[in-house]
């Protein structure tokens, strides 16, 4: 296991030819201080008040994508993977605006990209921790590329942007990559490794050194994971968010679009060997929540 000794890059004016050269190569490029503290302060709450105003509404699936349900170290509810996050939210709404997460389009090269806010899953809000419940810990090696066809479409290019709220040096787990896989042909694509089962370290993966605030961008071609945590309690924690920029046919999704295969696997595998499913008694953990103001819609 080895970190990624890159440049120290910064997206303060946008991208760059460096930037461009950089990604090119290795499919994976990380920006320092995206966001500084105060807004980071300004995200962690709004992050909490999506949660909240989910979690006493009782709601279960957002756009057709089930949310992934835990309990926090305190014992308190937790909603561990959250989709169109910005849905409920008009600082999230307005932080996709950003004219430096505009700018990433430009890693797609020749392809026109966009932020599918209503595409995909949206802006999505994943948080890893390790506690006696927790049902999202880490995650399998994967891609974000086979998701096209089991919407029925070729595999187009995007990125996946990871705007990072929490400290997280290399020994507290976090994002793995295999550099260059990007370029891959079609069958490494997708038989390489055992698509989200296989969580076994690689010998040629590559770590990172996250600061809260930091911003990491891969090619959806590209191998990745995500590496459970050795620690538990409030020292696991890791909330991420991720955005998705894409190309192709403009594809919203809606209150009335089918959750996807790929989502329902996800959902029985947890069923099978992650214990109780992840929405039992979710509404009357939520009722336990003191009231709080629902964020303006």
């Amino acid at each position: 296991m080895k970190t990624n000794n890159q440049p120290i890059f910064h997206l303060s004016e946008g991208i760059t030819d460096a930037h461009l050269a950089y990604f090119r190569k290795h499919g994976i490029i990380q920006f320092k201080n995206f966001l500084d503290q105060s807004a980071l302060s300004d995200i962690h709450t709004e992050v909490q008040q999506v949660q909240e105003l989910l979690l006493r509404n009782n709601i279960q699936k957002v756009n057709g994508i089930p949310l992934k349900f835990g309990t926090d170290v305190d014992g308190s509810p937790l909603i561990q993977r959250i989709a169109f996050a910005s849905h409920y939210s008009n600082a999230l709404r307005e932080l996709l605006k950003d004219k430096r997460l505009q700018s990433l389009t430009a890693l797609l090269g020749s392809y026109a990209g966009r932020i599918g806010e209503n595409e995909k899953d949206g802006l999505v809000i994943n948080h890893y921790v390790n506690a006696a419940e927790s049902q999202f810990k880490q995650l399998g090696w994967h891609t974000d590329s086979p998701r096209d066809l089991f919407l029925g479409s070729r595999i187009l290019p995007m990125l996946n942007v990871g705007i990072h709220l929490d400290d997280c040096p290399l020994e507290n787990g976090g994002l793995r990559v295999l550099p260059g896989t990007h370029e891959q042909g079609l069958l490494k694509l997708l038989f390489r490794k055992k698509y989200f089962i296989d969580n076994n370290p690689d010998e040629k993966e590559v770590g990172f050194e996250i600061e809260a605030g930091d911003l990491t961008v891969h090619d959806g071609r590209l191998w990745h994971r995500v590496q459970q945590s050795p620690y538990t309690g409030e020292k696991s924690r890791r909330r991420v968010m991720y955005i998705p920029i894409i190309t192709g046919a403009y594809q919203p999704k809606t209150a009335s679009s089918p959750t996807p295969f790929y989502h329902k696997l996800a959902h029985l595998k947890q069923h099978l060997y992650g214990g109780r499913p992840q929405w039992v008694n979710v509404k009357a953990r939520a009722e336990s929540l003191a009231e709080v103001n629902s964020p303006s819609l």
